[in-house]
């Protein structure tokens, strides 16, 4: 095999590599995306008084404020969630492209060493 071609494989383990790295951060954003859904829900169920977790200390907070809060990081999340789609999209494209180049170069390597 020769350099090209595994400067490609190489190239190719990277953008698998990343792709990973994408799906994991996909996977954490719908895990709090769910969490975020969930809260919302709870909170809108309940009277208007709603504790909060800061830290290692529960606090009233405003329940009106706090669905706010929600609303703005679920947009926030949300947002990201699509960058990493269109990365995902991306790194997908070029990975076959690497793929096509690389059978490309084996076969070529292939038929000449008959």
């Amino acid at each position: 095999m020769d350099e090209k071609a595994r400067q490609k494989i190489q190239d190719l383990q990277i953008l698998e590599q990343n792709l990973q790295s994408l799906l994991m951060q996909n996977q954490n954003i719908t895990l709090e995306l769910s969490e975020i859904s969930n809260a919302h829900s709870e909170i809108s169920r309940t009277s208007d008084k709603i504790y909060k977790m800061v830290g290692s200390i529960i606090v009233s907070v405003d329940k009106s404020e706090t669905i706010k809060e929600l609303d703005e990081k679920k947009k926030l999340l949300e947002l990201r969630n699509s960058s990493i789609e269109k990365q995902k999209k991306a790194i997908e494209s070029r990975a076959l492209e690497l793929q096509t180049e690389i059978k490309k170069i084996l076969e070529k390597s292939s038929s000449e060493s008959k």
